[in-house]
Order: structure tokens, then C-alpha cells, then sequence
């Protein structure tokens, strides 16, 4: 009997043992699954714009961009307005996207305006070089990219040729595009369907110059730039907004040349192009079979824009302390390797949550540079690189990145409110990156938007934000995340990765709190 309840004892006191070590094993598990929280100031002291241009698109004349994309056979059974497809300019009115820019790209320096006015059937027909070899039919042109902007409710874009093109050429396009007296082009306009003038602003003086634009060197081009833009003219009603072809990447010689001998009273802008590309040029990597550690390469890569913005903007400052200057990143996103059996030439990819993640980190980063950058242009809108919206023939489906353009156009012309945090690190091998990145913003209203990223692929983290004011009535959130870094919408399963309402957040007086899940964007809104 004795050794009996012995053992009765030993087995109760190991099972107590074994629970213990089951609870500290979750407590454990559970913390591993959290970083600390963060600590967010908002301050209401700025008075800096977040320019609604900052939210632009992009279309080329590039696989399936325009020609099946926004321009579709007459026979096509889908809602069109000639053979402009509604169903995506709708989804375009909806995000309130700004502007488009057109016709590129590279194709911008091949492409002569005068093929692409008049009747259709007497257009003529050309190579596109830049893009597979394929023939351009030229029947999706000036008045019908006018047409399309008139559609969505944004403003046009144009990049004008330098490459192969004239100063004459590009005096002429502004005329038929911008006068409203009588002229031989204006009338040429009036003939082609359209009296009134387009009053174009947004100008671009070529295109990535220092490659498909002409292979220039930056003193050769800062010369050019200057005989174009002499004959790029503001006619009565429309003040240009001349953008000059500006760096690749890091080429800061590029942008310190520009600003040097271009007088900044002939440039409103200044481009710079950059693309996220997870391993190397010849090999992007996939758009939808990756593991961790392409994900957080793709991430790292896509966070060194700020490293760019920076110090192309130091560069600027030297020259215009005053930032009269726009710095201009009309061609920024995730360029992968085309889908396997598609045209390598059409660069089409699919765009998964990691993508949106990258968009809204961008566009954070954009926000938060908004006394510099004041144009950016997503590469590009549909079927192509990043794009918002694929088609298949009638179907089409919107990606993940059009959700996080749909939050973040709260931030379009608001005044922004500068953030302060110290961010946890997301570790991955030996390296690591801020885990969270954000920007804010009060409208015309008063209410201020949040968006929230959360890079890290396995852990919630908290933030608490210290609000400017205590008065807010009204709350509201939205999300966008998924299980899995790879999760697309396909056309079988379109709205795989949408966004969603948001309710693990709270507010107190003037604190914020919220818990972000891992892979995630949110929205917080209050009023």
C-alpha cells in the first residue's frame, strides 16, 4: 500500500511536470510568433502634399498592354466604348488613378505620333522593335489615348521621341495636342473628331536616354534636352510640366550632370527609373514559385529605393535647395521572369501578395518623400511587369497589387503627417530588414489615414501610435494579406487575395493600437 501511493504521487507529480512544460513550450511557441511592439509619434506639423500624382500608372505599346489589354477586337464580347475596354476603365476609375503615361518606354523613342491620327485603315504599319519584333498597327493612337484618360478621369502623361524623333516633330504633337486657334494641326485635330484642345501638361523629353532612348551620355543628353524643350511650348490655356529623362538606379553622375546644366526654370521634373529585381538581370527570378528567402531578398531589394531617393535627392539639393524640381520615378516595380510558355518579349508575370507588399511599401516610401518626389508611375497597368489588372480574352481579373493602390488612394492630395518609429528587424539567414513601414496622412476633411506594412512572413507585431489630436469619433480598417507569400488571384480564383475589413485595432484618447498580422497591409482611418 505504501509503495502504491508512492507511485500515485511519483505519476501525478510527472504529469504536473509534463503539463508545465506543455504550457511553457506554448508561452514559448506563442512569443516566438510576436515581436515586440512599436512605438509610433505622428506629428502634425507639416504642411507637405502628398501629391496625387505620386499615385500614376503606366501603359506601353508592349505585349498585351494596350493591344488586348485596353484597345480589343470590335468583336471581343465585353463592354467597350469603340474598341476601348470599360471593364477596365472602370476598375481604373475606382482607384482614381491621377494620370497614365504613354507610349512608353522604349517605345516612346521609335514612335512617331503622325502614324497613329486619321483614318485607321490608312495608318501605317511599323516594327516594334523594342518589344519582340511584333507589327504595330498603329490603330491605338493620340485621340484614342486621349479618349481612354477622358474615360478613367486622369490626366494624360505623353513621352515624347527623342530618340529618333525631331525637335519639329515634337513641336508639331504639342500643337496639334495643345492650341485652340487656327492652324493646320489644331485643324487636324478638329478633323480628326476633337475641337476642343487636349491641354496636355505632363511632358516627357524622351525616355531612359542613357539606353533604349539613344545610349546617351548625360552631357550629350542635358545638351539635347535643351534644344527639345526650347520647342516644347506653352500654349494659351496649358502651362507644361517638362520632364527631363533622368537616372537609371544609382547612375547619380546622371542626375548631378541634369541639374547642373539644365537651367531648373526648363524642367519641372526629373525621372529616375528603378525595378525590384530579386536575384540578377539575366535571371529575376519567378513570379510565383519562390520560397522565404527570394521573398526576403525580393523585399530587401524593393526597401533600397529609399537608398536611391535619398541620395538622388542630395544631389538635387545641391542645385535647388528650394525643391522646385520634381523628382520623377515614372517606372518603379517588381520585374520578374515572364511566365513560362508566353512570349519572353511581353514580359507578362503574375503578382502575388509579396508584390502588393512591395507596392505598399513603395508607395509608403514615396509618401514619406513627398517634398521631392511628386510623380511616380507603377510599370505597368495591365498584362504587363507589375500590373494592376490581367485579361484572358472577356475575363479579367484585378491582382493584389490593385488592392493596396485601392487603400492608398485615401493619401492622394492630403498633407502628410510625418512618422517616428524605430522599427523591429525581420531576420532571415544572417540578414535583416525593417519589419514595419507606414505613412500617414489628413485629408481635406480632417481624417487621417494610416497604412501599415508588416514584411515579416511569420510574426504579428503591435503597433502604438501616439495620435496629434484625441477628437476622433469615427474608426475604421481594411486589410490586405493572405496565407501564403505566393497567394495569386487567378481566373479561376480572382479574389483570393483582396481586401477585407480590419478589426484587431483599438482606440484610446489619443493611442492607437494595432496588431498586424505577418504579411500584411492595413488601412486605419479615423474621423
Amino acid at each position: 500500500m505504501k509503495n502504491s501511493g508512492r507511485h500515485r504521487k511519483l505519476v501525478s507529480y510527472r504529469q504536473h511536470i509534463k503539463k508545465f512544460l506543455f504550457f511553457f513550450l506554448c508561452i514559448f511557441a506563442a512569443s516566438s510568433l510576436y515581436a515586440q511592439a512599436v512605438q509610433i509619434t505622428l506629428s502634425d506639423t507639416s504642411h507637405e502634399k502628398i501629391s496625387k500624382y505620386i499615385y500614376g500608372q503606366f501603359a506601353e505599346h508592349l505585349g498585351h498592354c494596350i493591344y488586348d489589354g485596353f484597345w480589343v477586337d470590335a468583336n471581343l464580347n465585353v463592354p467597350k466604348k469603340d474598341r476601348i475596354r470599360l471593364d477596365v476603365v472602370e476598375a481604373l476609375k475606382k482607384i482614381q488613378i491621377p494620370d497614365l503615361r504613354w507610349p512608353g518606354g522604349c517605345f516612346a523613342d521609335q514612335y512617331h505620333w503622325s502614324d497613329g491620327i486619321g483614318d485607321r485603315s490608312k495608318r501605317p504599319q511599323r516594327v516594334n522593335t523594342s518589344w519582340g519584333m511584333v507589327t504595330e498597327d498603329n490603330s491605338f493612337g493620340t485621340d484614342e489615348f486621349l479618349e481612354l484618360c477622358k474615360l478613367i478621369g486622369c490626366e494624360p502623361y505623353i513621352a515624347g521621341n527623342v530618340g529618333t524623333g525631331t525637335p519639329q516633330e515634337m513641336e508639331d504633337w504639342l500643337e496639334y495636342l495643345n492650341f485652340n486657334g487656327k492652324s493646320t494641326l489644331a485643324d487636324l485635330r478638329r478633323k480628326n473628331g476633337h475641337d476642343a484642345p487636349y491641354n496636355v501638361s505632363l511632358w516627357g523629353v524622351g525616355n531612359e536616354s542613357w539606353g533604349c532612348g539613344g545610349n546617351m551620355t548625360p552631357e550629350f543628353y542635358a545638351n539635347l534636352y535643351k534644344r527639345y524643350a526650347e520647342f516644347c511650348k506653352n500654349y494659351p490655356g496649358t502651362s507644361l510640366k517638362k520632364i527631363a529623362s533622368g537616372a537609371n538606379s544609382d547612375d547619380y553622375h546622371w542626375t548631378d550632370v541634369c541639374m547642373k546644366d539644365i537651367p531648373l526654370r526648363d524642367m519641372w521634373g526629373l525621372s529616375m527609373h528603378y525595378y525590384t529585381v530579386v536575384n540578377n538581370w539575366q535571371h529575376k527570378g519567378s513570379a510565383t514559385s519562390f520560397d522565404e528567402s527570394e521573398y526576403f531578398k525580393g523585399l530587401k531589394n524593393c526597401l533600397h529605393i529609399e537608398d536611391l531617393i535619398n541620395k538622388h535627392s542630395a544631389i538635387m539639393d545641391k542645385y535647388d535647395p528650394q525643391k522646385k524640381v520634381a523628382l520623377a520615378v515614372d517606372e518603379w516595380g517588381i520585374w520578374t521572369d515572364p511566365e513560362p510558355g508566353t512570349n519572353g518579349a511581353f514580359l507578362y508575370q503574375q503578382n502575388s501578395l509579396r508584390d502588393a507588399l512591395i507596392a505598399a511599401s513603395t508607395l509608403n516610401i514615396f509618401n514619406n518623400h513627398c517634398d521631392r518626389i511628386r510623380v511616380a508611375n507603377l510599370a505597368q497597368t495591365v498584362n504587363v511587369l507589375q500590373s494592376l489588372i490581367l485579361t484572358d480574352k472577356e475575363k479579367m481579373l484585378l491582382t493584389p497589387t490593385y488592392y493596396v493602390f485601392d487603400l492608398y488612394k485615401k493619401h492622394q492630395d492630403a498633407t502628410l503627417l510625418p512618422l517616428q518609429f524605430t522599427s523591429p528587424q525581420y531576420t532571415f539567414g544572417n540578414e535583416s530588414i525593417p519589419a514595419i513601414n507606414a505613412s500617414a496622412s489628413k485629408d481635406s476633411t480632417g481624417a487621417i489615414h494610416i497604412t501599415l506594412v508588416n514584411l515579416d512572413a511569420r510574426k504579428k507585431i503591435t503597433v502604438n501610435a501616439a495620435m496629434p489630436e484625441s477628437s476622433m469619433k469615427k474608426s475604421s480598417g481594411e486589410i490586405l494579406t493572405s496565407k501564403k507569400f505566393n497567394d495569386i488571384n487567378t481566373f479561376e480564383k480572382p479574389y483570393k487575395v483582396k481586401n477585407e475589413i480590419f478589426s484587431d485595432f483599438k482606440t484610446n484618447g489619443k493611442t492607437l493600437s494595432v496588431n498586424l498580422p505577418p504579411m500584411s497591409v492595413v488601412l486605419i482611418t479615423l474621423q
